[in-house]
């Protein structure tokens, strides 16, 4: 019998923006926090999006045999971890796959004070996580961290050693368009995400309906 599915805001199968090697990501919807300047505010809501079993999900997210990994982020990911820990659970079935997870919860938090069910689960599956509140003045441009407050934890020594430095690295981002939406995938490099708006923005004022867009880490 399925549990309850995921409520996700967006997926996307192959990039090489979010994390070594080409990945698959999901974004939740639903995030408690409100950070300011936060690329996604539309995520933020806790409301319906697509809802989507694990495990039907884990054979989307793979269905590119070069995926070799998952990133995990939203929104806020531990505010679904039952769900997403069913997801890794799933997904390495088919793989054998590397795990990515934002939060903005404190790893000291969420080991102590777990925020919801499945947390430990989660935390469990996850190879790399990386914690902390986005802070706008903070954001130097650098890593996959979105500002240089927050850590990032090599739960296992899986990535640890694959030559991709996560703190200090240098950004990349990859926009992929499907129909009248247009994504904006990975930690955006310091300047892009306003020339992206810019784009998008004018390309809306030439086409009716106007094209959705987001911005994705």
């Amino acid at each position: 019998m399925n549990g309850p599915p995921l409520n996700i805001a967006a997926s996307h199968v192959g990039t090489r923006a979010l994390g070594p090697g080409v990945r698959s990501v999901v974004w939740v919807q639903g995030c408690p926090f409100h950070c300011a300047g936060c690329v996604s505010p539309g995520w933020i809501p806790d409301r319906p999006a697509r809802q989507v079993q694990p495990a039907e999900l884990a054979a989307e997210l793979l269905a590119d045999p070069r995926v070799s990994g998952l990133t995990l982020s939203g929104g806020e990911p531990m505010g679904q971890a039952a769900g997403l820990a069913e997801l890794v659970r799933a997904a390495r079935e088919i793989r054998d796959v590397s795990i990515i997870c934002f939060t903005g919860h404190r790893l000291e938090r969420l080991r102590t004070r777990p925020p919801g069910p499945g947390v430990p689960a989660l935390l469990a599956a996850v190879d790399v996580l990386i914690d902390g509140l986005y802070v706008a003045a903070l954001n130097d441009g650098r890593g996959l961290r979105g500002s240089s407050n927050q850590r990032v934890h090599h739960l296992t020594s899986r990535l640890a050693d694959r030559g991709h430095d996560f703190d200090h690295g240098p950004r990349t981002a990859e926009i992929a368009v499907s129909g009248p939406e247009a994504l904006l995938i990975g930690v955006p490099p310091n300047g892009l995400l306003n020339a992206f708006d810019t784009a998008v923005d004018a390309v809306r004022a030439r086409t009716s309906p106007g094209r959705e867009h987001h911005h994705e880490r």
